[in-house]
Parts: C-alpha cells; sequence; structure tokens
C-alpha cells in the first residue's frame, strides 16, 4: 500500500474527503517526526511505539577495496509494534 491508497482508506473509514484526509496523514507524520527529532518516543496503545535509538561506532569493511574503514556512530528511528498489531498480523 502506498500513501495515495493508505490517504483513501483513511477517507473512506473516517468519512472525509481525501484532501482532509491527506491533511490529517501529513500532520500525524509531522508530529510524528517532530517528536523523534526532539529525542521522544511515541506511543499509540494498540498500535505500537516510536522511538529513538543510537547505533554506537563500528568498523566494517569497503567492499571495493577491502579495506577497513570505520562506520560512525547515527540515531535511528525504531518501531516496535504493540500486542493488538501483532496479532492481526497473526
Amino acid at each position: 500500500m502506498n500513501k495515495t491508497q493508505l490517504v483513501e482508506k483513511i477517507a473512506e473509514g473516517a468519512g472525509l474527503s481525501k484532501v482532509d484526509a491527506k491533511k490529517a496523514l501529513d500532520a500525524t507524520v509531522e508530529a510524528i517526526k517532530a517528536a523523534l527529532a526532539a529525542g521522544d518516543k511515541v506511543q499509540l496503545v494498540g498500535f505500537g511505539t516510536f522511538a529513538v535509538a543510537e547505533r554506537p561506532a563500528r568498523e566494517g569493511i569497503n567492499p571495493a577495496t577491502k579495506q577497513k574503514i570505520t562506520i560512525a556512530a547515527k540515531k535511528i528511528a525504531k518501531f516496535k509494534a504493540g500486542a493488538e498489531l501483532a496479532d492481526a498480523v497473526n
């Protein structure tokens, strides 16, 4: 499912126009993005939790030259599915 199809499902399920459903989806995504950028976690009960995790620096190998390189530490976004979502998928 892509974003357009998701907007159609939201509009259909909530009784909104596609324009309003797209605005709602965009606002939701932006709110989650802003919270993660601020270091907060976003917990949607029954759906899952979005959080920021730190990946430490590590050593890797450049596949082209076979030389060792250092891969810098970075922050990544993680999602952990909630119990209801996991049950629905299984």
